[in-house]
């Protein structure tokens, strides 16, 4: 008897572009990568993909995206007071834009 698996999901969660990124990355090192080499960070849904992502930041700022490069940020271990925890993991994505778009967040 042959092992049948199950069809992979045709298609993931539908995300609306403003359930994609949930917020900017407003760090010392991302104003210096925007300045430099007009690259933004973002905080992304954990099931986004980088298309969606580039969907999302187009859609939204009316830019237009060159290249999407994600991480998957692992959660760190918090106590308080005598209670162990641990932040949740959550996703990045580093997006670039092309070279006239710019995107203000001040």
């Amino acid at each position: 008897m042959a092992h049948i698996t199950p069809p992979a999901p045709t298609s993931p969660i539908e995300l609306e572009p403003h359930q994609v990124l949930l917020r900017p990355l407003v760090t010392e090192k991302g104003v210096h990568r925007a300045s430099r080499n007009n690259q933004y960070a973002f905080q992304i849904h954990r099931d986004a993909t980088k298309l969606d992502v580039k969907k999302a930041v187009e859609t939204l700022f009316n830019v237009k995206v060159e290249k999407v490069r994600t991480q998957t940020r692992k959660g760190k271990t918090r106590r308080y007071r005598f209670r162990a925890g641990r932040t949740a993991d959550w996703k990045k994505a580093i997006v670039k834009l092309g070279e006239d778009h710019r995107i203000d967040f001040f």
